[in-house]
């Protein structure tokens, strides 16, 4: 159904009429002020325009105003297909994320790297689902609100550093963070995915309370545990194993979606990690029916090229004009 978003613009049809009717040409001599009273202008023809060439102009300026009410076909209403889950990711970006204990496609990775490279897959394939973004360490920082953009959140994530909020662990700042965000949406949609690999020693909110903050608001936390448990390091005599996951409070993990009627992940290479992703693919949607919306195409193309034809046609009798004054 063709329709004008800016029908108004008719208004300004008549302007070029007004325009002719109270701006007329002045005469010869209120034109030009002459200082002998004896002389004398004669008289020159003025070239108005007539004939077709008039009404090429009119139908011109009526195609530019057709094109400025920008005319539009609007489609048939189309209902917005989402999940209706609403899921906040927290991100650990603290020093001991740089630690290189993952394999990734056979090759050493960060725990940040394999996390990057992981969430990110997960992050594509959550179509129809919000999505935010926290980042924490000694702070915990809304980067991404809630957002059905997903190329954003990824773009996020990706653009992230080790240790750009701090090189410590604020869990329980991360979780509060959350919950403040998603306990305004409907309960079956409230979820958090909780990423660390260490122990809370910073921040001014207890990972515990916060949990309990969040069972109260009904926001659902996953926790995911991250980091190797054996790793050959340099030592005097060679090289020894070691775990350097030794200071990863699991205990408090698994209490937190314990608590929250969510689940705890370890994840101690890259498909572990991609498994937790992948049990928490599966969480049940709850049925959501977006606000319809109806395509718009815009037409403003086809009556503006329209009015440039109609100038062009009410010019070539000029033009053909100066071409015989030339040849003469």
């Amino acid at each position: 159904m063709p329709e004008f978003a800016w029908p108004w613009i008719a208004l300004l049809l008549p302007l070029p009429w007004l325009l002719r009717r109270w701006l007329r040409p002045a005469a010869p001599g209120q034109a030009l002020h002459l200082p002998h009273p004896q002389l004398r202008l004669a008289a020159v023809a003025v070239n108005a325009p007539k004939g077709s060439r008039v009404w090429w102009l009119l139908l011109a300026w009526a195609c530019l105003l057709v094109a400025a009410a920008r005319p539009q076909w609007i489609g048939p209403p189309q209902a917005q297909q989402r999940s209706g889950r609403a899921m906040m990711l927290a991100v650990d970006l603290s020093g001991s994320m740089r630690l290189e204990d993952m394999q990734l496609a056979g090759q050493a990775v960060s725990r940040f790297g394999a996390v990057e490279a992981i969430a990110s897959d997960f992050i594509s394939r959550r179509s129809g689902d919000e999505m935010g973004l926290i980042l924490f360490g000694t702070r915990a920082f809304l980067v991404t609100p809630l957002t059905y953009d997903l190329g954003a959140v990824s773009a996020q994530l990706q653009g992230s550093t080790v240790g750009l909020a701090g090189t410590e662990t604020a869990i329980g700042d991360a979780v509060a963070v959350a919950v403040k965000r998603l306990s305004a949406l409907p309960e079956q949609a409230r979820v958090l995915v909780l990423l660390t690999d260490g122990v809370n020693n910073a921040g001014s909110i207890a990972p515990l309370d916060a949990a309990r903050a969040a069972k109260a608001a009904g926001v659902r936390v996953y926790t995911i545990g991250i980091g190797a448990t054996e790793m050959r390091v340099p030592d005097f005599f060679g090289t020894r194993t070691v775990n350097p996951s030794a200071d990863l409070d699991e205990s408090m993990l698994r209490t937190m979606a314990t608590q929250t009627g969510g689940r705890y992940f370890r994840a101690t290479d890259t498909s572990e990690l991609a498994a937790a992703y992948h049990a928490i693919d599966t969480l049940e949607p709850m049925p959501q029916h977006g606000p319809e919306l109806r395509p718009r195409h815009e037409l403003f193309r086809w009556p503006l090229l329209a009015a440039v034809a109609c100038f062009l046609f009410a010019l070539a009798p000029l033009a053909r004009r100066q071409r015989r004054g030339v040849n003469a």
